[in-house]
């Protein structure tokens, strides 16, 4: 009797024990909830330190600046107090480094106009004259290049310029003269050797003889501005054309006048 006793208090005890297992389930539930918002309001805390240096260095910026309202304080309102006793200071740049970039734009931007109107004025004046074979005018980094070739500038092995070059080169002139920039003036040569019957040495002497010819007419003839000319002659080294044909060596007996680009962006 005694140990069956024994055996139903166990059951009992044992039963109230099952029937109380889910609060061990909810309390691990509760514990986890508990670590998962403890970690987002962790990752949700500011640095306050990185924001106080943030704040500091925007409040410097725009104390440091004009508001773009009329009369304004800017964002902080403790803009310069002098904003507020003359407005138009605000208007004023703040530095010379602003007003002189601004400067330079408008020039560069006039220059660009001057070379591209004279460009499309050369174009047309080869295009109605038939001269394509003769003139190539081009946009090049370095400003506008107007090839003249030597078939009507130049006799084989001389400089001086043939009367029929004239027409071109005081149209070229005439252009030139309003012009703000400098012009260089380079003579250029195909490899072949200088005859003995020659003036010139090599073909160095002879094309920075064809371009101080060119530069000749423009000064003595047109009276052009001298500080605004230079002039080279480069013999053979930048060819054009293949020398090893005529047709090559023909392209590089030749005299550009470059419109140089003094400014840049």
């Amino acid at each position: 009797m005694r140990q069956r006793n024994r055996r139903q208090g166990r059951r009992k005890s044992e039963g109230d024990g099952g029937r109380d297992r889910w609060l061990i389930t909810y309390a691990d539930l509760i514990t986890l909830l508990l670590i998962f918002f403890v970690m987002m309001f962790a990752m949700s805390r500011l640095d306050v330190e990185k924001y106080e240096a943030i704040t500091q260095s925007l409040q410097h910026t725009f104390k440091s600046g004009d508001s773009i309202l009329e009369k304004g304080s800017g964002i902080t309102g403790q803009a310069d107090k002098n904003t507020h006793r003359n407005p138009d200071t605000a208007k004023k740049p703040q530095n010379s480094g602003s007003q002189e970039l601004t400067e330079r734009e408008l020039a560069f931007r006039k220059q660009e106009q001057e070379l591209q109107n004279l460009m499309q004025v050369i174009s047309q004046y080869v295009k109605d004259n038939r001269l394509e074979d003769q003139i190539f005018v081009a946009d090049e980094p370095q400003g506008i290049s107007i090839t003249l070739s030597d078939q009507f500038m130049f006799d084989v092995g001389k400089a001086d310029l043939k009367p029929g070059s004239a027409p071109v080169l005081d149209k070229l002139a005439s252009l030139f003269k309003n012009l703000s920039t400098v012009i260089s003036i380079e003579g250029h040569t195909d490899n072949l050797p200088i005859v003995h019957a020659s003036n010139y040495k090599d073909n160095w002497e002879l094309s920075g003889a064809r371009a101080l010819s060119v530069l000749r007419f423009f000064l003595d003839q047109k009276y052009l501005n001298p500080d605004e000319f230079q002039y080279a002659g480069y013999g053979d080294t930048r060819p054009v054309g293949d020398n090893g044909t005529e047709a090559g060596r023909q392209k590089n007996r030749r005299v550009e006048i470059i419109v140089l680009r003094q400014l840049q962006e």
